[in-house]
């Protein structure tokens, strides 16, 4: 199996950029520390403080599906679903 990564890009609707944060810091301990985590990064876009990028590296797509099902992750998606536009992309490199 290949490493998979992920590149999440968040953004806030208007007025709920402080919440959005907030939920994404509160992800990324819980995340790093799963088995199969490689990399858990969050960013600002400095063009946009409404955007936030996660950079992420899983072991494989099974380590990245684990971490979908986690309770913490659940929890972001149920937090923020309402309040900003989420994109995740999955990536395998080629070279």
């Amino acid at each position: 199996m290949s490493e998979l990564i992920a590149v999440a890009t968040i953004t806030a609707h208007p007025g709920s950029e402080l919440l959005v944060r907030s939920a994404l810091d509160h992800i990324v301990p819980p995340s790093r520390a799963e088995a199969g985590c490689i990399r858990y990064d969050l960013h600002q876009d400095l063009g946009d403080p409404a955007t936030f990028v996660v950079l992420e590296a899983w072991a494989n797509a099974e380590a990245n599906a684990r971490h979908e099902a986690t309770p913490h992750f659940l929890e972001l998606v149920k937090t923020i679903g309402e309040v900003a536009d989420i994109k995740i992309t999955k990536l395998n490199q080629l070279l």
